[in-house]
């Protein structure tokens, strides 16, 4: 963008940021108090706050579109790759052609040429499918190999999905069982500590629960953590985990899928972190 009149100096929008230079040209280390008010100064700031919110907003609709397992059509991923809040999203993701294939690492989307990625040879490879899914790790049979090719290709995934943890199901579980305690216990000195770690994280919290929601093989399913629902200055703890189809009835636990199963355990995991480690090592 070019520079703008605001008093007797000139601002600009560069790399996320309002800058300034005086009349002789020289750029300032900041702008001047006195600017504050000034309408081409308040304007770019506020389009630096757009401009931070449409990202974040990118990034968490892509990571919705693989924690939900959702196919994406071509022609969605041609027409944002434009613009650069997107691209940063999306670009060096996993992609999955319509057989469940790995395809490659998204690098590029067109109209015209399709996508273009980077195959596991390598090479630079073009693909149109009508539909491309940007698949949750979990399912990712050889995700400890694409972790190391995307290392040597010097892959930076803004979106979470590689490096994303996961947890597997492990064997021998009580398949009729309803719950998982493991992250269950931890406790806060207040439960607004909780709800605040809960929606930093990005999750919601409706009747006393801590929500994940997930979309597999058709159906929606909601991993949920108890976390309280009475005074926010009372103490509490987390509760077990334990999974509800759309119509809120509790699942057994072989019925959870594997994308289910992992985000929820990392929501709990997540939860169960920020615990009030000071009393435990007092207690023990």
């Amino acid at each position: 963008m070019g520079w703008v009149k605001a008093g007797d100096y000139e601002v600009a929008f560069d790399d996320g940021k309002v800058v300034c230079r005086n009349a002789a040209g020289r750029r300032l280390k900041s702008v001047p108090a006195k600017l504050a008010d000034d309408p081409a100064v308040v304007g770019l700031r506020q389009l630096a706050e757009w401009l931070d919110r449409h990202e974040g907003q990118c990034l968490a609709d892509v990571e919705r579109w693989m924690v939900r397992s959702l196919p994406v059509p071509l022609a969605v991923l041609t027409r944002v790759w434009p613009d650069p809040a997107w691209q940063a999203a999306l670009r060096d993701l996993v992609v999955t052609g319509p057989d469940g294939a790995v395809a490659g690492f998204l690098r590029d989307a067109d109209l015209e040429r399709g996508l273009g990625l980077v195959d596991l040879d390598g090479d630079t490879v073009r693909i149109a499918p009508d539909l491309v899914r940007l698949p949750h790790p979990v399912l990712l049979d050889d995700l400890e190999e694409l972790r190391e090719f995307a290392v040597e290709l010097g892959v930076e995934q803004r979106a979470q999905q590689l490096f994303r943890e996961v947890w597997h199901r492990p064997a021998g579980l009580d398949a009729e069982g309803t719950s998982v305690e493991e992250y269950a216990g931890g406790a806060f000195k207040e439960l607004r500590f909780l709800h605040g770690r809960a929606t930093q994280l990005g999750y919601r919290v409706r009747g006393g629960h801590a929500v994940c929601s997930v979309r597999e093989d058709g159906r929606g399913i909601e991993a949920r953590v108890w976390i309280g629902d009475y005074d926010s200055y009372e103490e509490t703890e987390t509760g077990p985990l334990m999974w509800t189809d759309a119509g809120g009835r509790v699942l057994r636990l072989g019925q959870v899928g594997p994308v289910a199963w992992s985000e929820g355990m990392r929501m709990a995991s997540a939860l169960y972190a920020g615990r009030n480690i000071e009393d435990e090592e007092q207690a023990a």
